[in-house]
């Protein structure tokens, strides 16, 4: 910002200490009118020694049908004051958002959460993936897991590629709507999280599913399995 006043023709920062007043001077007017960067990450995926790192089993698998893998994942959504987080499970063939939950604090219950109503609204996966972040290696979220016999999977260090399709949506949410149309409480979040999850599931086609939509796509394969 004090560059940019600089390009503008404002007599700023000649020398090292007026430039220290001067990038003081607006660091106090960005936080007293709320301006921010758009790419505001808190760090959601903190691993804990004490919990077990199950190994990746993606490796060398083709995914082609619906509840052959699920994934999930936890970002963080930028507020017009803070910040709130959201979870999602998804399935990895057909892209369809299964549930989702939003909550003030990153611990472990509202992810668990949105992992039971996903399993109580559509059977269960062959394997389920995630990350090794703490809630998800926590012993609340994979006893859901083992509870329910579904293979247990986590993303290698640096593999962001084992979740990439979650991680996707996240960047279109972000970028396209929560950062740039930012939310003043939890319940306008919730409601405008309900349509663009509505709107991802129900209406853009896609190449990769030949032409469908992850609703589509997903009720078609769960259809074929039922009739094989």
């Amino acid at each position: 910002m004090a560059r940019h006043l600089r390009r503008n023709g404002q007599e700023v920062g000649r020398k090292l200490a007026e430039t220290r007043r001067v990038c003081g001077w607006v660091r106090r007017l960005m936080a007293v009118t709320g301006l921010a960067p758009i790419h505001q990450r808190p760090r959601t995926t903190v691993p804990k020694p004490e919990h077990r790192i199950w190994p990746c089993l993606l490796r060398g698998v083709a995914v082609d049908r619906p509840n052959q893998v699920w994934c999930t994942d936890l970002t963080d959504i930028p507020m017009r004051r803070g910040f709130l987080c959201r979870v999602a499970v998804m399935d990895w063939a057909t892209r369809r958002v299964l549930s989702w939950r939003v909550s003030d604090t990153m611990d472990v219950e509202f992810c668990a959460g949105a992992l039971q109503e996903a399993l109580a609204r559509f059977g269960r996966p062959e394997i389920f993936n995630s990350d090794q972040g703490s809630q998800f290696a926590s012993s609340a979220f994979t006893g859901v897991l083992q509870q329910a016999s579904v293979r247990t999977s986590m993303d290698g260090r640096g593999r962001w590629m084992d979740n990439v399709f979650i991680e996707r949506l996240w960047r279109s949410l972000k970028y396209e709507r929560t950062c740039l149309h930012a939310f003043e409480t939890g319940s306008e979040l919730r409601a405008g999280l309900s349509r663009r999850i509505g709107h991802h599931n129900a209406r853009p086609p896609h190449s990769t599913l030949a032409g469908r939509t992850p609703d589509e796509a997903y009720e078609a394969g769960r259809m074929e399995r039922l009739a094989a």
